[in-house]
């Protein structure tokens, strides 16, 4: 039989290519690999939204956006897509129709974004001990399966949010360019999520999210199905940490990106503490930001007596 030399790479890689394999199999660089995709693909589509609804700064006036709908650039097809894509908003539309699944589209890239490196250190310590497993010759299932479980709870958030979104845009609480339009919305949003902080659901889940190992440990399977489960229970764990934050980008608008980057730190840095201190801080400095909102709209109102 003749060997080709595609079979001949195969049996005798070259050391780039040998290390390259070896990479692969092993679960840490996976899993690490895996994190920054996701979240590095949520940012990228976060920066094109931005992008088009500032102008950005390829040329005078032009973005990366209006850069690619030159008429030079890509056809009428294309520039009707990224308008679709990279514009979303409910607008007057009806909130089941397109304008709500691109909607969508923006919420799961910024759970991506936002929420993705905070699962970091929780992904790589379950690589970690696949990788002391498969050391020792035992099976492990792949980081993949764990994070599918992670991400699709978000993704279920993400579907959640935009149907929020719809509704505070049917009342007249958000504007079609996704912006708070009531100070005192945007007051009792930052109050809410405030006293959140506090909850003892919030504790318990920040505390499950702070300590991975043992939980894990205690459920460690070679079944791909009960990781995939344990995936969904660290999601679950998460999102009950972490959604009244979230909800905070509806009073502070849905596309602030520096907001969404403040936020994702300190969601990061909750789970990295050892302790629930760090929650309760974040929970005054929302209820004072929320405070005052509802002290300046009252001041802004307050009738003037004639002179």
């Amino acid at each position: 039989m003749i060997e080709t030399t595609h079979e001949r790479s195969l049996a005798n890689p070259s050391p780039a290519a040998a290390r390259f394999y070896h990479a692969l199999s092993r679960p840490v660089p996976i899993a690490i690999g895996c994190v920054v995709m996701l979240a590095g693909l949520g940012w990228i589509y976060l920066a094109l939204l931005v992008s088009a609804s500032r102008g950005g700064a390829l040329g005078p006036g032009m973005g990366p956006i209006d850069w690619l709908r030159e008429p030079g650039g890509i056809g009428t097809a294309g520039r009707a897509l990224i308008d679709a894509l990279c514009r979303p908003s409910l607008g007057q539309a009806s909130a089941w129709g397109v304008e709500a699944g691109l909607v969508l589209v923006m919420w799961i890239a910024m759970t991506f974004a936002m929420m993705l490196p905070t699962a970091g250190p929780m992904i790589v310590t379950y690589a970690e001990i696949a990788e002391t497993a498969a050391r020792k010759g035992e099976h492990a299932v792949s980081p993949l399966v764990l994070t599918v479980g992670y991400v699709g709870v978000w993704l279920g958030f993400a579907g959640v949010a935009t149907l929020v979104q719809a509704a505070l845009t049917t009342l007249a609480l958000l504007d079609p360019a996704m912006a708070a339009v009531n100070p005192l919305f945007s007051g009792a949003v930052f109050i809410g999520a405030g006293a959140y902080q506090f909850s003892a659901l919030k504790h318990a889940c920040v505390t499950r999210c702070q300590r991975p190992f043992p939980f894990f440990f205690a459920n460690w399977s070679t079944e791909p199905r009960a990781i995939l489960r344990l995936g969904v229970r660290q999601g679950l764990y998460c999102l009950g940490c972490c959604w009244a934050a979230m909800m905070v980008m509806f009073a502070v608008g849905v596309m602030n990106v520096v907001w969404m980057a403040g936020l994702g730190m300190i969601m990061a840095a909750e789970k990295l503490a050892s302790t629930t201190r760090l929650s309760r801080i974040v929970g005054m400095v929302f209820i004072a930001i929320g405070t005052a909102f509802i002290i300046t709209s009252v001041i802004a109102h307050w009738p003037v007596p004639p002179r």
